[in-house]
């Protein structure tokens, strides 16, 4: 994976759209003291290099009747197993995100439940019989911060 190097517009023009993706360029523009061409050019450039990864509508899982966020941590029966552990996550629709990680966990995973009856199902019918150990499960009462990667923005105050 290689990093590239953004400079002050590219982390202008990010900060902007990632506060709001729909915001129209040349309103992004005319906050960089810049064209809207140029921002076309920014964003594309910025996309080509896999920087931006598209654009998408977030739904909000409780307005459809997804009322259980679960945070789950998964030890595996053999470690050897997470290539074929994680292509069975996802076909399980309710898993939003798959994490390997360091610590006490083999994976962690997001999950959305209709309620705890659902989460139980999932956990018992879906997750068990993967060839997992044990799972530990954390359940978020509410998401307290959600934002994108922060883009630091060095601003002159001249």
């Amino acid at each position: 994976m290689g990093h590239h190097q953004l400079d002050t517009l590219d982390e202008q023009i990010l900060k902007l759209i990632a506060d709001n993706a729909r915001i129209p360029f040349l309103e992004v523009a005319r906050a960089c003291n810049v064209s809207g061409a140029a921002i076309h050019q920014r964003i594309q450039k910025l996309t080509n290099l896999g920087i931006l990864k598209g654009s998408e509508y977030v739904i909000d899982p409780e307005k459809i009747g997804y009322e259980t966020c679960a945070y789950i941590g998964i030890y595996l029966k053999d470690p050897e197993s997470f290539d074929a552990v994680t292509r069975a996550l996802e076909a399980i629709p309710e898993v939003v995100e798959c994490h390997f990680t360091t610590g006490k966990y083999d994976m962690f995973i997001k999950l959305y439940a209709r309620n705890n009856h659902h989460l139980l199902s999932i956990i018992h019918d879906k997750l068990q019989p993967l060839g997992l150990a044990r799972t530990e499960t954390l359940i978020s009462f509410h998401e307290a911060i959600k934002r994108q990667m922060p883009i630091m923005v060095e601003v002159d105050e001249d």
